[in-house]
């Protein structure tokens, strides 16, 4: 599908001391990754464009001024989900997908099926949620993101603890959803996946975005030495492509 036009804009946003005048676009049916290392500033990042963090700077979402749209409209516009997500209540499987759905008031079945449908977990759905191990919960989750259906999706490390098959499974969701004319922005620690399956990359460094481009384009020995501190074996080439420090 071809990418059109700007779904966010991000102009010299900073956040605190964590991140420094950060400016890119984002487009409808694009799949942006952002990497780097801990710390470089990717997950306040995210809770910026999610409304949850003061910022400096601009950031509009579909033209409009993120800071200017109410509440309840922007949950419905944006779907975030956290690096660490728990429940208070031992809920089912379903229950927790449902309330995905909070944002618009209703309990839309199609919604909520296929959302569980899409991330593998329709075989969990009367299973409480205190009972699954961390990838099910991930992928629950990720489930509930999904169920309300936001024009902009933003996930923290969602494949951090999943065994490959998920892993690939969960990226190939986050590709598809992009094929909907949505756009998703997730951070991502896996290289080779994110070479796979992004569109674009974002390189952050100590807080600044130091590149940003196709995996091509972020993905050099020089850019990523530098992010990482370590030397790096790179093979775009490859199908699928590897990443690796050496």
């Amino acid at each position: 599908m071809a990418i059109e036009s700007k779904l966010l804009s991000i102009k010299k946003v900073s956040i605190s001391k964590r991140v420094d005048s950060v400016t890119f676009d984002h487009k409808h049916g694009e799949l942006l990754g952002l990497i780097g290392a801990n710390g470089a500033g990717k997950s306040t990042l995210l809770h910026a464009l999610a409304g949850l963090e003061t910022y400096s700077g601009e950031i509009r979402l579909d033209g409009r001024t993120l800071s200017a749209i109410p509440p309840h409209e922007r949950a419905r516009m944006v779907g975030f989900q956290p690096q660490a997500t728990s429940s208070a209540w031992s809920l089912t499987v379903t229950d927790i997908v449902a309330l995905g759905r909070m944002p618009w008031g209703d309990e839309k079945r199609t919604a909520i099926e296929q959302a569980m449908e899409r991330t593998g977990i329709s075989a969990l759905a009367t299973r409480n949620i205190d009972h699954l191990s961390g990838g099910e919960r991930a992928r629950v989750w990720l489930a509930r993101v999904l169920a309300g259906e936001p024009q902009l999706l933003l996930s923290d490390e969602p494949i951090a603890s999943l065994d490959i098959h998920y892993q690939l499974a969960v990226m190939e969701v986050l590709k598809q959803y992009t094929q909907e004319d949505r756009g998703v922005i997730v951070a991502i620690h896996d290289l080779s996946l994110a070479a796979r399956f992004c569109d674009r990359l974002g390189l952050m460094y100590r807080g600044e975005m130091i590149a940003i481009g196709t995996p091509k384009e972020v993905l050099t020995e020089k850019l990523l030495s530098t992010a990482y501190g370590v030397p790096v074996d790179i093979d775009l080439e490859r199908t699928p492509p590897v990443v690796l420090p050496k």
